[in-house]
């Protein structure tokens, strides 16, 4: 009797680890960066796309309440080993990053945010030519690898050090002569008295996968992609509304690259419709003049929240 109800209880022990396991497999682990511009452009790409969660401060792994996501806020430069060793399932994290571990990681997408460039400075009152300059000089960067790479291939042998943080004061302090940066708006580099002399990389924040993801975690991915390109359709494309005089309609309605083609309405006024269409707003711009010209009255333009194509 006693034999038994051990065995009914390790029965009971497995199929619950056998639940747990099920679950743990239904949940999509993404790594994100846990402060700065990326973590905050990260999170609101998130939550456009529906995956919803509270973030209280200091917290390191939440789980979303309104899809099957767990999101791990952690280093920048601990990210890529995470995602390679299936820690993380995906992140958002920057190229500079990617290349500067130099882990094997799927590039799924690329977001187009948090841009910016890894570039080497030196003092304004320098009179930089071009990267011979650094031939035997010193350079502080967070970026080591990236730096050492680039100068090979330049054929320049310069002293780097590694500094972990606040790289653009190493050459007032006389540590080096020049530094290697992530530099956005350059406006860190102005105040410190440092000018931009050789572009290295450009860099924006990428969709990256541990290699080889399969099964019911793959088809998470595959939802959430289809909302992050639903959520970059409408950031590329406008919806635009305009009046339109009935015998100019076919001239108006060729000025509107569309998706398909544009919807016509009647207005109450006779003689008159009203013009509806999806363009993308460069189109726009470039066939305003055109549609003034062909008698197109009340245009609006109106942001797109989602777009499913």
């Amino acid at each position: 009797m006693h034999k038994n109800r051990s065995m009914s209880h390790a029965l009971k022990r497995g199929f619950l680890l056998l639940q747990q396991h099920k679950k743990m497999e239904k949940t999509l682990k993404i790594a994100i960066q846990k402060k700065g511009r990326l973590n905050e452009e990260s999170i609101q790409l998130l939550k456009q796309c529906g995956v919803k969660f509270n973030n209280g401060r200091d917290q390191l792994k939440v789980t979303s309440h309104s899809f099957p996501a767990e999101l791990l806020f952690l280093r920048n430069s601990d990210i890529p080993n995470y995602v390679k060793d299936g820690v993380a399932d995906i992140a958002i994290l920057g190229e500079n990053t990617i290349i500067e571990k130099g882990v094997k990681l799927d590039i799924i997408e690329k977001l187009g945010f948090s841009k910016c460039k890894l570039s080497l400075a030196v003092p304004k009152n320098i009179n930089y030519s071009d990267i011979k300059f650094f031939e035997g000089k010193k350079i502080a960067t967070s970026y080591p690898n990236t730096l050492q790479k680039y100068l090979d291939k330049k054929g320049v042998n310069a002293e780097i050090h590694v500094i972990s943080g606040s790289v653009e004061i190493a050459p007032n302090i006389g540590l080096a002569d020049g530094i290697c940066d992530l530099v956005s708006s350059g406006s860190t580099l102005f105040k410190n008295g440092l000018k931009e002399c050789d572009e290295i990389l450009n860099s924006e924040a990428c969709l990256v996968a541990t290699p080889g993801l399969t099964g019911e975690k793959k088809e998470i991915l595959d939802r959430l992609m289809f909302r992050i390109n639903a959520v970059h359709s409408a950031k590329k494309n406008k919806y635009v509304l305009l009046n339109a005089p009935n015998d100019k309609l076919n001239a108006i309605i060729s000025c509107l690259p569309g998706m398909k083609s544009p919807t016509v309405l009647p207005l109450a006024q006779e003689g008159w419709s009203s013009v509806h269409s999806v363009i993308k707003e460069g189109d726009f711009w470039n066939s305003i003049d055109e549609l003034k010209a062909n008698g197109a009255q009340g245009i609006l333009i109106v942001p797109i929240e989602k777009m499913v194509i």
